[in-house]
């Protein structure tokens, strides 16, 4: 979907990572937001989900990463991709209510290999705390590394 009154920015979602859902009828899809539309976000976000729903899937939740085996956009630092809960969004995009379950929708952050190995040694949440007090832009193409 393209800009909306509501921001300036391009809102890639999947469709159908759901349709992976564990027993209870819970599963996930993802949200990738980006200041500019190119089609390699759109190819982000699909390599995110084949690596989730794939025919040997590695389930992606808050806090996982994967790295994207290059920057995410040419000359940026972020190589990797977080899962994380939807903040630019607000909590209303968090939870789907489907027939039978529920979609989470998570984010993907672009982030960096050292801000993944920060995450490794001192967990998802010191990396948050980090962008918070760093103040990072999530949509800056070409942001700096907190760590």
């Amino acid at each position: 979907m393209g800009p909306r009154p509501r921001g300036d920015h391009w809102t890639y979602v999947t469709a159908g990572c759901w349709s992976r859902a564990n027993d209870d009828g819970h599963g996930v899809e993802f949200v990738l937001t980006a200041p500019v539309p190119d089609p390699r976000f759109a190819d982000l976000i699909a390599m995110t989900a084949h690596y989730h729903c794939g025919p040997r899937p590695h389930l992606l939740d808050v806090g996982h990463s994967l790295p994207v085996g290059e920057p995410w956009v040419p000359g940026s630092a972020c190589d990797h991709i977080l899962v994380s809960l939807p903040y630019l969004h607000g909590p209303d995009l968090e939870v789907c209510h489907l027939p039978g379950g529920h979609a989470r929708l998570l984010w993907l952050l672009p982030v960096t290999s050292s801000e993944i190995a920060f995450r490794r040694e001192h967990g998802a949440e010191a990396l948050e705390r980090r962008f918070d007090e760093a103040g990072i832009r999530p949509l800056d193409l070409h942001r700096a590394p907190v760590v």
